[in-house]
């Protein structure tokens, strides 16, 4: 049993207010505000500790190499902008039939999905179509 900690519960209640998928060092500045003292290996800590209890999801984007957090541990979808590094929720539902089918044809139990989408965002195309 994991003890109870007043700043990891300020990171999950931060996270629980974003749906912007915050780096760790995002949440480090704004958890700052209630703990001045913490450190930002603190966070990190506690991060992948939430994540590994699987209250936030950890969301790598191999294009920088960047890790945002979710709040939203359900099975979905994530897009990330080249451009301005945003992480944003896919409004799709995972297909289901996609993974029997993948299960049953290679014989194997599929316990989890991850997709990221990689492009530029709605906000980033319309500054570029203003130039």
């Amino acid at each position: 049993m994991i003890k109870k900690s007043r700043q990891r519960e300020a990171i999950l209640k931060y996270l629980e207010s974003r749906k912007d998928h915050p780096t760790a060092e995002r949440v480090y500045t704004a958890v700052r505000d209630e703990f001045p003292n913490i450190s930002l290996g603190t966070v990190y800590r506690n991060l992948a500790l939430l994540a590994e209890m699987n209250e936030i999801c950890r969301v790598t984007c191999e294009e920088d190499g960047s890790d945002h957090f979710d709040f939203d541990t359900s099975p979905h979808q994530h897009f990330f902008c080249k451009n301005c590094r945003a992480v944003i929720d896919v409004p799709l539902k995972n297909d289901e039939s996609i993974l029997g089918m993948l299960q049953q044809s290679m014989g194997v139990s599929i316990d989890t999905q991850k997709t990221i989408y990689y492009g530029t965002c709605g906000k980033c195309l319309q500054k570029i179509n203003k130039k």
